[in-house]
């Protein structure tokens, strides 16, 4: 052995331990958690939104944050229960289930109108009460209540503002038949909570 061998054979013996217990510490190392895709508000959105594929967008969460019914696909054509902050996990206690009308008992029926004005549903939630006026006619010159106190079950977003605005209520059989015939242009007063 020479003595220039003898000088290296400590550094190259103290590298190698080294190297080997970093390798060690590394195989050690727990591997990152796998990640879950669930889908998440793309936007701010409000309550009463017909979920379209744009609203959402697939975000990847640690399994630890993925809330309880976290939604993973299939979101489209589901109508939001409250709003929803951008980038905010999307779960079943969000959305409306068993459709539009559940909780509202027998012979209720999900009753569209279109109000003349598209800047006051901006103003209604789901659970909102409303009265629903027809415009005055040549045989009454004041606007005419056609329902009373009838709730918001939705409120889908409009594709124009032109078209007026769409809102979903719940309504039994008379008074969804006068909505029908009150005609278009309507206007509506909104309730205070009881």
């Amino acid at each position: 052995m020479t003595a220039r061998s003898a000088r290296l054979r400590r550094p190259v013996a103290a590298l190698s331990a080294a190297l080997a217990t970093g390798l060690g510490l590394l195989a050690l190392r727990p591997s990152p958690p796998a990640a879950v895709r669930v889908l998440a508000a793309a936007r701010d959105l409000p309550a009463g939104t017909v979920l379209r594929p744009d609203d959402v967008r697939p975000v990847a969460l640690p399994p630890d944050a993925v809330p309880a019914g976290a939604l993973r696909s299939d979101a489209a054509g589901r109508t939001l229960a409250g709003p929803m902050r951008r980038g905010e996990p999307l779960t079943d206690a969000r959305l409306l289930t068993g459709g539009l009308l559940r909780g509202y008992g027998a012979g209720t029926v999900a009753a569209p109108i279109r109000i003349a004005d598209a800047g006051v549903a901006r103003l209604l939630r789901p659970g909102d009460r409303i009265d629903v006026l027809a415009p005055p006619s040549p045989d009454a010159p004041f606007a005419r209540t056609v329902v009373s106190s009838v709730p918001v079950v939705a409120v889908p977003k409009t594709p124009s503002a032109e078209e007026g605005a769409l809102v979903v209520l719940a309504a039994d059989r008379t008074q969804a038949a006068a909505l029908a015939g009150a005609g278009p242009s309507l206007s509506i007063t909104i309730n205070s909570p009881n």
